[in-house]
């Protein structure tokens, strides 16, 4: 039997199936026994992620070859699961479209995708993306991509940081609309703390490594983040846009 992707509502389908009579016990035994990890020598290829996590492994591009990502790329689509590649530069995607059809590559946020089944919204409402500067846009895209490949409804809100408030300010009715914010600054890292003071709404704060020598490649953002004294103010690690982009969603669903 073709391996399938498997995902929640997939198996309360399939035992459903099961149940009726409509699917012996056999082969639905043979549908889940290769469900855990598809071993390829080099990787371990977690076709259990969307069961338990309500999204299929996501490849990160940066430091594999083109060729472990391709075969990565290949038992995920054998599943028919929805792909996201990140960290994946132009010069990688150029080569990777010659092994893997289909792909769509979002240079603005160095990631691509492949769409299996259709996106279902599952969020409970708007994702905000929020950036200091044009400088933080691939990691607010990040987010941005991330949070739509996992069924949210995301908007942008970019060029807004401290040095010209106003700017801001002037759209505060979408800080105050959107279920969760994801707030990306680098330099001296101070926006989450700003939008932090004025929602009631949960605000994930994301460093980048944007910044002259002083910023130490984003450890100066990330440490403003960490000591912010807004609450509810929670921060991942430098650059990490898939990362924010992911929590946010996780938040999205409750």
């Amino acid at each position: 039997m073709r391996a399938c992707f498997m995902d929640i509502e997939t198996l309360k389908t399939l035992l459903e199936r099961v149940r009726q009579g409509q699917v012996t016990v056999e082969r639905a035994i043979e549908r889940l026994r290769h469900m855990p990890f598809e071993d390829l020598g080099f990787a371990k290829v977690d076709h259990h992620r969307a069961l338990r996590q309500g999204f299929p492994e996501v490849i990160m591009g940066e430091g594999k070859e083109v060729e472990e990502i391709a075969a990565i790329a290949q038992a995920l689509r054998r599943r028919q699961a929805n792909l996201l590649i990140t960290r994946l530069s132009r010069e990688k995607m150029i080569a990777l479209r010659k092994k893997v059809k289909g792909l769509r590559y979002y240079s603005s946020a160095r990631a691509a995708t492949w769409v299996a089944r259709p996106i279902p919204i599952r969020g409970k409402g708007p994702i905000l993306v929020v950036c200091a500067g044009t400088s933080d846009i691939p990691v607010a895209e990040e987010a941005v991509l991330t949070g739509e490949m996992m069924g949210n409804r995301v908007e942008r809100l970019f060029d807004v940081g401290v040095a010209g408030i106003h700017r801001l300010l002037e759209n505060r009715h979408k800080l105050f609309a959107a279920s969760v914010l994801v707030v990306v600054a680098g330099m001296e890292g101070a926006l989450p703390s700003v939008v932090g003071g004025m929602v009631d709404k949960p605000v994930i704060a994301v460093p980048t490594s944007v910044g002259y020598g002083a910023s130490f490649r984003g450890i100066s953002a990330l440490l403003a983040m960490l000591n912010s004294c807004a609450a509810g103010v929670t921060v991942v690690n430098i650059d990490n846009g898939f990362g924010a982009g992911f929590a946010a969603s996780l938040i999205n669903r409750v």
